[in-house]
């Protein structure tokens, strides 16, 4: 599942058809080649070589519609490079699920060997199988109801421990372990679950090693805005409620990767990110509520 075949790329001939939702998670992957037009990923031209090969396909196997496909119209699972390392400590588990609302999802490895992973891609077994020969994992962290889909199926595959906030318990009745109120709580070795009300009733976010900040959907780097951003269009529980909660909670809050469920990833200095959250705190201040909108998401 992770090593490139020796084979040459396929004939180029790639295209998008008309199941695309707009996601992003395309553009984060191969910018250079998908773009955003009319509100929906379009290809702005072929690869040109194995290395734009090679990320076009994996804007095709993390497109939750699968509407990424060559010419053939059906993906060479050889060229399937999830699950993807970012740094030798997060990998991108790619395979987004349209039941997730085609979000992304991770695994971060521990010091011990073991893995937790944060939100889900599709299920299959396939996939858990592959998971658990980088390790075993002991947790499934669910940010929101929203991405709460497939956490009973994985936890269980793996024996691992389900986690979601009371707020969003409805989504995963059967979680192991419920995160209450606003506390922020250590949940693993070097790993914090931080209560961040806002995006939806139990919306958390993850911090690992002060290095690692797994955002849900609270916030997000916007690649248009060039910044930190929340998606006050698509708030469904309240964008006062995540001012307040930025606003108790950024203050402490120290990492150098920005890691969303939706959005763009970054890495940045730690003392950079502080800043930029302190800023995202004060303008998020000044929003209002708004019906919710999803062709105003600024990716």
């Amino acid at each position: 599942m992770n090593d490139a075949p020796a084979a040459q790329p396929p004939a180029s001939g790639w295209y998008v058809d008309d199941r695309c939702t707009n996601c992003d998670v395309a553009r984060q992957l191969a910018p250079d080649l998908i773009h955003e037009v009319d509100g929906r990923s379009e290809l702005l031209r072929q690869p040109r070589d194995a290395a734009e090969e090679r990320r076009v396909h994996a804007a095709a196997f993390a497109c939750h519609t699968r509407s990424i496909r060559p010419a053939s119209g059906r993906l060479d699972e050889r060229w399937d490079p999830y699950p993807l390392p970012i740094d030798d400590t997060v990998l991108f588990c790619g395979h987004n699920s349209t039941r997730n609302a085609g979000a992304n999802s991770y695994l971060l490895r521990r010091p011990s060997g073991t893995l937790m992973m944060v939100d889900t891609p599709r299920w299959s077994e396939a996939l858990a199988a592959g998971y658990e020969r980088i390790g075993p994992v002991t947790d499934v962290l669910l940010t929101h109801r929203d991405h709460a889909a497939h956490g009973r199926r994985y936890a269980d595959r793996f024996k691992a421990r389900l986690w979601i906030h009371e707020g969003d318990l409805d989504a995963a009745p059967g979680a192991d372990r419920v995160l209450r109120a606003t506390e922020s709580v250590e949940i693993g070795d070097g790993v914090l679950a931080h209560p961040l009300p806002g995006h939806t009733r139990g919306s958390v976010l993850y911090i690992a090693d002060e290095r690692y900040c797994f955002s849900g959907d609270s916030f997000y780097w916007s690649r248009s805005a060039g910044d930190i951003e929340v998606a006050e269009s698509v708030t469904w529980y309240s964008i006062e409620e995540l001012a307040a909660s930025l606003a108790r909670t950024a203050e402490r809050l120290r990492f150098e990767w920005l890691l969303p469920g939706h959005g763009d990833r970054k890495r940045l200095p730690a003392d950079e990110m502080a800043a930029r959250m302190r800023s995202l705190t004060a303008r998020t201040a000044t929003l209002r509520p708004r019906p919710v909108d999803f062709t105003a998401v600024r990716w």
